[in-house]
């Protein structure tokens, strides 16, 4: 028997959702057959047989996690022996739809349910009807969880069970993250943009300023490696932009924002806003972010805590502009103010460093 193992999909992918068997148990296959889809931290994609050959057992059903050189399937065929392949033969297909980060150590079962005491008749319960049983409240022996138990909260009216999949399961990973490793640290303030005139593009405002900020303090536009505790700074400004999908939230990045035409920009963001609807980023959109952008401001919220998601170091939030009464030469105005959060990682920025950037980021707001 022969045992294919998930390969290393590219770009330290740790594991991978099975989202569609090509094949079924007792099927034969050829060299380069698409086996399976997979949903990776980055893409969706189809891997293809390394073997002919019958298939004896498929590692996995639809939605479950599969860890990186874990059994994917096995096989009866050709100069059959014990062996085992991680390699994957012929073309790894790249899908459109991009997902974000993947985490190691998760269960290869639809719903985890460590920490928990359970038999393996009411964990395979609670995988069937879909209930984590770190919710329940056990009421059995020791603490452990019953069938009753299981039963009663898939019968709840007024709750129910969500496994985070895809881009929600890499917003869980990645905010895990940012709170094991960053040292956040957030500057508020208000820049005066009373002065805007009703048809200019408030995106591209706010990313000239950004661009300014940056060529005047360099610092913020960084990534920050907590191992060899080095920073490294970059000539180029990728923006990256945070976009609020029904699927959970993306970043797709404008490079190199520093040298490009406001309307070759604003032709890319609208492109993302089309791709947003779809879901259908590709890889490259997501990559290669120096620092984040979070325009929340035109849902709700005047300030927050936006997260620094590593390696990268800062991320400016902007927040809903409002009405408010200013002085203006020892007289009261009303003037539209523009309120800004800007959250740094204290391990590789100072204060002073990003107090220097957020003036810099007003004065271009407000000139």
């Amino acid at each position: 028997m022969k045992i294919f193992k998930l390969p290393d999909l590219g770009e330290g992918l740790q594991d991978a959702d099975v989202c569609e068997w090509h094949v079924s148990v007792g099927d034969e296959v050829t060299v380069d057959q698409v086996l399976v889809t997979v949903e990776t931290a980055k893409a969706t994609v189809e891997i293809p047989s390394p073997y002919n050959g019958k298939v004896t057992k498929l590692y996995g059903d639809v939605h479950d996690t599969i860890q990186t050189g874990e059994p994917l399937i096995a096989f009866d065929g050709e100069n059959d022996s014990s062996e085992e392949s991680t390699t994957v033969v012929g073309e790894i297909v790249t899908g459109e739809q991009v997902l974000e980060e993947s985490p190691a150590g998760v269960s290869m079962n639809r719903v985890e349910s460590t920490g928990v005491k359970a038999t393996p008749a009411v964990r395979a319960l609670a995988k069937k009807l879909g209930v984590s049983l770190n919710f329940l409240s056990p009421t059995g022996p020791n603490g452990s969880a019953t069938a009753d138990d299981v039963r009663k909260a898939a019968n709840q009216e007024n709750a129910s069970f969500k496994v985070l999949r895809g881009v929600r399961k890499a917003m869980a990973i990645n905010m895990t993250k940012a709170h094991s490793q960053v040292v956040p640290t957030t500057l508020f303030d208000d820049a005066d943009i009373n002065h805007w005139s009703e048809g200019e593009d408030k995106t591209l405002r706010m990313i000239a300023a950004v661009v300014s900020a940056c060529e005047k303090e360099p610092g913020l536009n960084a990534h920050y490696d907590h191992e060899t505790l080095t920073c490294r700074l970059f000539k180029d400004i990728n923006i990256g932009i945070a976009v609020d999908t029904v699927e959970g939230l993306y970043v797709p990045v404008l490079k190199d924002s520093g040298k490009r035409d406001p309307k070759d920009l604003r032709r890319e963001i609208d492109d993302f806003k089309a791709k947003a609807k779809k879901q259908a980023f590709t890889q490259d959109d997501l990559k290669g972010a120096t620092l984040h952008l979070s325009n929340y401001g035109v849902l709700a919220g005047r300030y927050s805590t936006p997260v620094v998601i590593p390696p990268i170091v800062a991320i400016i939030g902007i927040g809903k502009a409002r009405k408010d009464v200013v002085a203006v030469e020892n007289r009261a105005e009303v003037h539209l103010i523009l309120p800004i959060s800007i959250t740094f990682d204290h391990r590789a920025v100072t204060g002073g460093e990003t107090a220097r950037f957020l003036a810099a980021l007003m004065s271009h707001l407000e000139g």
